[in-house]
């Protein structure tokens, strides 16, 4: 369920998702929502698929029996280019969801970006950022019939009492200690020097969540620490239900020792409109040790990316032999065996991605996405 039906473009092969058949429900924001033709047990799985932890599993098949379409938030600062984890993983995690009947709203933290000082405080700028990552979505393949776009600035100026007074109730409830060490999920250290703009970030992102009255939490594993606190201010308020937190993997970065890539290191991160020389020339630069599976980042790839997007990987051998992997436990068995040269993997995971993103360089040639890089 987790494949993608993105555009027909001569010379590109791309897999083909059949998603099942479903009947739509109109809400009262007029939006039509698919609702999911799967089992409860499927949908439960789909939706358990896409966390490396979630809090917690007895929550989420509760949650599935009781409702059609739950509503899940993830929030992102348009803060420059996007690399394949926000970009291809992101899109995998959100087709299983809505597969599951899940509504996803997105919350475009422009403000948010502001606030942390990306684009150097430019709101026009950070709105164009936005709207960019959102045309990479849509051409990746992002299946985008339970999806919704909102952007902070406007949501909250439009609903300022009801906002606020929650971000005052939660910066009350909380003491100076307990904030900050929620600010890891700006890329800070609890012990950096921040504005007090920075300080108000996390008392934001929690009053976020019941705002927006998500029932799961769906953001990585970086922003654990707020969701947790979402998490303990629905119990000190005695809410009837806590947010479910899943957090996703974090895609790590090219190099050896990086838990995560990096924007502001080029060299650490595939970027969606990368040519086909760049993923070349990064991936055969990639740290990936013989035999080694731990902290090796193309075999994250292979197992996080090729193998979440298609389903399975090709392995080609210096002969010509190639043999395809659809589960990534059997791939990495393999590659700590030695049955993997790395050389090869590399060439695998390489074809894999520039097949993935060539849709988004195509969408990005011209017209108005081609305007946005601009």
């Amino acid at each position: 369920t987790n494949k993608f039906s993105v555009f027909d473009i001569k010379g590109v092969s791309q897999p083909v998702f059949k998603a099942p058949k479903a009947e739509t429900e109109t809400f009262t924001s007029g939006k039509e929502y698919k609702k999911s033709t799967l089992s409860l047990e499927e949908r439960v799985n789909n939706v358990m698929s896409v966390g490396e932890e979630v809090i917690t599993a007895e929550e989420v098949t509760a949650l599935l029996k009781a409702r059609e379409h739950p509503i899940v938030y993830d929030g992102f600062e348009p803060s420059g280019r996007m690399h394949i984890a926000q970009g291809v993983l992101r899109a995998i995690n959100v087709n299983k969801l809505t597969s599951a009947g899940c509504i996803f709203k997105f919350w475009v933290a422009d403000w948010f970006a502001q606030l942390n000082n990306k684009m150097d405080g430019d709101l026009k700028k950070i709105k164009t950022v936005g709207l960019y990552m959102i045309e990479i979505w849509k051409a990746i393949g992002m299946d985008m019939s339970n999806v919704e776009f909102l952007w902070a600035s406007d949501e909250i100026n439009a609903h300022a009492d009801e906002y606020w007074s929650l971000v005052m109730d939660i910066a009350r409830s909380n003491n100076i200690a307990r904030i900050q060490r929620c600010c890891t999920i700006m890329g800070r250290k609890e012990t950096d020097e921040m504005s007090s703009a920075q300080i108000f970030y996390p008392c934001m992102q929690c009053a976020d969540v019941f705002f927006l009255k998500a029932d799961i939490c769906q953001l990585g594993m970086d922003q654990r620490k707020v969701n947790m606190l979402a998490r303990e201010y629905a119990g000190s308020k005695k809410k009837k239900f806590k947010p479910v937190v899943i957090s996703h993997h974090m895609i790590m970065g090219l190099k050896e020792g990086q838990e995560k890539m990096s924007k502001s290191d080029p060299d650490s991160a595939i970027f969606m409109e990368d040519t086909a020389d760049d993923v070349k020339r990064k991936v055969k630069k990639a740290y990936c040790p013989p035999n080694i599976v731990e902290n090796n980042p193309v075999v994250d790839y292979a197992k996080h990316i090729v193998i979440g997007y298609y389903n399975q990987i090709d392995i080609k051998d210096s002969e010509g032999n190639v043999t395809t992997y659809t589960n990534p436990t059997d791939l990495m068995d393999a590659y700590k065996e030695g049955r993997i040269h790395p050389g090869d993997l590399k060439a695998s995971v390489t074809e894999a991605i520039n097949r993935i993103i060539e849709p988004v360089r195509i969408h990005f040639s011209s017209g108005e996405p081609k305007a946005l890089l601009e």
